[in-house]
């Protein structure tokens, strides 16, 4: 109990020394906040909702309907059980994420992660897994960049309920050409065959929460998922910061 009221007492003289502001805008936040926007960036953010596909995620366009699987995971079902994300990849969550992973804003992804956390998923719940593991980066990436986004994310997840957390079974091998201009085709050649699991005793009969932060094509996390599921886990869910 004590240590709990610390924390509280220096969170409280932190914000007072540097008051908290929305990642997206600058603008001062007020105290007890739920989440790390104010309250005019997150009406731009749009929650992950249904209908959407009940495998892959897919946000519909159409505004009602039930949940039924996309065109996609008909054709080719995928590795994973399930994938969801918090919201769709533009404003201020897209804004937000890019000052995380391509400016080092390491505390915002911090209050993302814990957003992650406490958000409510369509048929996702996220203690009914028993693992969660971070989309790893290949060390030369990992060095250039400084941090892991996806362990940064997960981390927070994995302090929240609490879930183990492990990063270093899941390794990435071979330095990949960056996905974001490629193909939906490229995108899946580009990743095949470069992950690699270095103890598969760790993920035996895992349920395994598979943590990335954008989910475009889902080649990346589909591959992780694979290489996961050939080694013995139990099951893989996969859950995104953002749909794009």
């Amino acid at each position: 109990m004590m240590i709990c009221e610390a924390k509280e007492i220096v969170s409280g003289i932190a914000d007072m020394l540097f008051p908290p502001t929305c990642p997206a805008c600058e603008t001062l936040l007020i105290h007890d906040r739920e989440h790390p926007f104010c309250p005019e960036c997150l009406s731009t953010i749009h929650f992950a909702a249904s209908p959407l596909c009940t495998s892959c995620g897919l946000p519909f366009t159409a505004p009602e309907g039930a949940n039924h699987l996309c065109e996609d995971c008909i054709l080719s079902p995928p590795p994973f059980s399930i994938a969801r994300s918090l919201g769709k990849y533009e404003a201020a969550l897209l804004d937000t994420i890019h000052l995380f992973k391509y400016h080092g804003k390491v505390s915002v992804g911090e209050d993302l992660g814990r957003m992650m956390a406490t958000t409510c998923y369509d048929s996702l719940v996220i203690q009914h897994y028993s693992l969660i593991i971070p989309v790893p980066l290949h060390p030369k990436r990992l060095r250039e960049r400084g941090f892991n986004q996806s362990l940064i994310l997960a981390r927070q997840i994995s302090n929240m309920f609490p879930i183990p957390l492990d990063f270093t079974t899941l390794k990435r091998t071979v330095l990949t050409e960056a996905q974001v201009s490629l193909s939906r085709q490229e995108r899946a050649a580009n990743v095949r065959g470069v992950f690699a699991v270095t103890d598969r005793r760790r993920i035996e009969d895992k349920k395994i929460l598979l943590i990335d932060d954008v989910y475009t094509t889902g080649s990346t996390v589909k591959e992780c998922s694979k290489i996961l599921m050939k080694n013995g886990a139990e099951e893989v869910a996969v859950l995104t910061l953002a749909r794009a």
